[in-house]
């Protein structure tokens, strides 16, 4: 299948092989500004007759996309940054999604430091980001991961400040400037309570990384109930096998396996899991399995029982 009508290669703007603003456009995921075309030595007929002949497509005000409208969410996000000018980050909810903290769909967050009005494209937010709170990441200039956390904290609840952490912790997305440095730098921030409990939090439980939905609520479960934390995603050690298992209590016989519809949906994941029991269980630990629906549910039940099940482990 051949490309859209309208699609013109990055390498044939102009009508030219490799011309100066193709090169520019494919360092920036397909976008330009005008301020650079005209950098580059375009002048402003050159650049309107690109816009009427379908060789630029307008995205924002002196921003365009170059050859064709399809964009990667890289291009969008450098589009966004760009129409806001040349000391703005891209940020927050947008930021974290670049970094692979977490998804996000909507409008782009951009940073900028002088007050400017918000579209249903960019969400602006004025502050003055120093140097040693940016990065460039994909060639688009961003908040730096503790930064993004930091922003974010602002307006997030706590636990997902304390599942940022995690994912900045598992992804090994670490910063000369860390969040302790910021908490130093911004004491009166809004946020800062939530980032000092999240920090708090993880230093004292095991470590180990969340992966599921199911897992990501079951911390906060255990919180509720009192119950000490486990490692999660911790591996046992069988002779020369080694099983992972989401839920283990150091020191302990007791695991627990949260069984989300998303990972053992299978025949071959179910039948897998019950020789992984089977396992664990001969090699004398205890394998208790949970579901969404009974944390919902019966959560007093749930709760004695594990508190009975760790005492006895």
């Amino acid at each position: 299948m051949g490309m859209p009508a309208e699609y013109v290669s990055t390498r044939e703007i102009g009508g030219l092989r490799r011309t100066r603003e193709a090169e520019l456009a494919e360092r920036q995921h397909g976008v330009v500004s005008r301020a650079q075309l005209i950098g580059l030595g375009l002048g402003e007929d050159a650049i309107e007759h690109r816009l009427r002949v379908g060789r630029l497509h307008r995205l924002h005000p002196g921003v365009y996309a170059v050859g064709h409208r399809v964009l990667p969410r890289e291009g969008r996000w450098t589009a966004a940054v760009l129409a806001c000018g040349p000391e703005a980050v891209l940020s927050h909810h947008s930021a974290a999604a670049l970094w692979g903290l977490r998804g996000h769909s909507g409008a782009i967050h951009v940073t900028v430091p002088t007050r400017s009005k918000s579209s249903k494209q960019i969400r602006r937010h004025v502050s003055r980001v120093p140097a040693d709170e940016q990065a460039i990441e994909e060639g688009i200039p961003v908040t730096t991961v503790p930064r993004t956390i930091f922003d974010l904290a602002a307006t997030e609840p706590e636990n997902v400040v304390e599942n940022l952490l995690r994912e900045m912790e598992f992804r090994e997305l670490w910063d000369r400037l860390s969040l302790r440095d910021l908490i130093e730098r911004y004491p009166g921030r809004r946020g800062v309570r939530k980032v000092r409990l999240a920090l708090k939090r993880l230093e004292d439980e095991p470590s180990g990384h969340r992966r599921s939905p199911l897992e990501e609520r079951f911390a906060p479960f255990l919180r509720r109930y009192h119950l000490p934390p486990p490692r999660f995603n911790d591996w046992i050690l069988l002779g020369a096998k080694r099983y992972q298992v989401d839920c283990h209590w150091p020191d302990t016989n007791q695991i627990v396996e949260l069984d989300g519809w998303q990972g053992h949906r299978t025949r071959t994941a179910f039948r897998e899991d019950r020789a992984r029991d089977r396992a664990l269980r001969v090699a004398g630990y205890s394998v208790t399995r949970l579901t969404w629906n009974q944390l919902d549910d019966e959560p007093e039940e749930v709760a004695a029982d594990l508190r009975a099940l760790l005492r006895r482990g």
